[in-house]
């Protein structure tokens, strides 16, 4: 793809599966893999031959090293890394159910991805950028929050789009705070938002048409609700629809949703949808339609494997897949 890149800023971790079990429900062993939402999200744009960078803090510690290679291994550019020895790297215990859906149990705190602040931002490193794209991770410390809204605010000085997954795990939050009104101000910097259907449950406390015209109220001009192999649907100030999603034998949830944005940003960045583009990019439906049932199938494909980074699919097998779906 010809593109300019997509920056995805906020934490990078080691996702560790459990595999294997006692008898008494208790995992025999963990196997790490390279995650974090926004990484991820790198990583799948990248796979899928787009140009993606990544923007955050990673400890110096031997898990921070194993997330840089597996980065740049995976075609991801790593100029926006910045490293530290003041704290370690995230972790997060995943166990997958009969059915492949992922739980989490996050250790996490004062943890490496949670220090990096707006001062970090290379001088460059809105330059020319297609999409900043973040997510509320970075958004359980005040001060990460605050360097988070800081990226949006650049990334639209410098006239790319920018998007926001939800991506809601309420365990990392402090067990006294609500995220619920902490996160729209984020929300209303976004061009583009992710939701599962459970977040978009958890965001219309009042309805869904009221959280969407609250939406409408910032710069969000596109919403998209998935809701694993069931339609997703997709919201406008002026239009909406549903899409049916692909059906894939499931193995491991835990990166489905960033192969989605994944997807959805690299065709948002092969056709230079900036902010005031995304308004007739959105309004062609055939055009919107192809661009969302390429996400899905980014998703779909990546329910099949086991992993985060090591899960995404490269662009060609996501093509030979949506032909053998028709």
């Amino acid at each position: 793809m010809n593109m300019r890149p997509i920056l995805c800023f906020g934490e990078a971790l080691i996702d560790f599966h459990a595999e294997g079990g006692d008898g008494r429900g208790f995992a025999q062993h963990f196997v790490p893999f390279a995650g974090g939402a926004p990484a991820n999200v790198a990583v799948a744009a990248a796979r899928l031959g787009g140009a993606a960078r990544f923007a955050g803090m990673l400890s110096h510690d031997r898990f921070g090293d194993f997330l840089l290679d597996s980065l740049r291994q995976a075609g991801v550019g790593t100029d926006d890394v910045v490293r530290t020895k003041l704290a370690n790297t995230a972790l997060a215990l995943v166990t997958l159910d009969a059915h492949g859906e992922r739980s989490f149990s996050f250790y996490r705190e004062r943890t490496a991805d949670l220090l990096f602040r707006p001062a970090h931002f290379r001088q460059d490193t809105f330059r020319d950028i297609a999409v900043f794209h973040v997510c509320s991770n970075s958004m359980t410390d005040p001060a990460s929050a605050e360097t988070t809204r800081e990226g949006m605010q650049r990334a639209h000085g410098a006239g790319a789009l920018v998007s926001f997954d939800l991506n809601l795990r309420l365990a990392l939050w402090p067990a006294e705070v609500d995220p619920y009104p902490l996160l729209w101000p984020a929300l209303h910097l976004a061009d583009v938002v992710k939701l599962s259907a459970e977040e978009f449950a958890w965001l219309a406390v009042d309805g869904e048409q009221a959280a969407l015209d609250r939406l409408w109220l910032g710069r969000t001009r596109l919403v998209v609700v998935t809701d694993g192999a069931k339609p997703l649907r997709w919201f406008h100030p002026d239009a909406d629809g549903e899409l049916p999603c692909y059906s894939a034998e499931v193995v491991d949830t835990t990166a489905a949703g960033d192969a989605f944005v994944g997807g959805l940003l690299c065709c948002l960045a092969e056709l230079a949808a900036t902010p005031d583009r995304i308004e007739h990019l959105v309004t062609e439906l055939p055009r919107l339609h192809a661009m969302l049932r390429f996400a899905a199938a980014c998703g779909a494909l990546t329910v099949t494997r086991q992993g985060s980074f090591s899960a995404m699919p490269r662009g060609n097998e996501v093509l030979a897949f949506m032909e053998q779906q028709a």
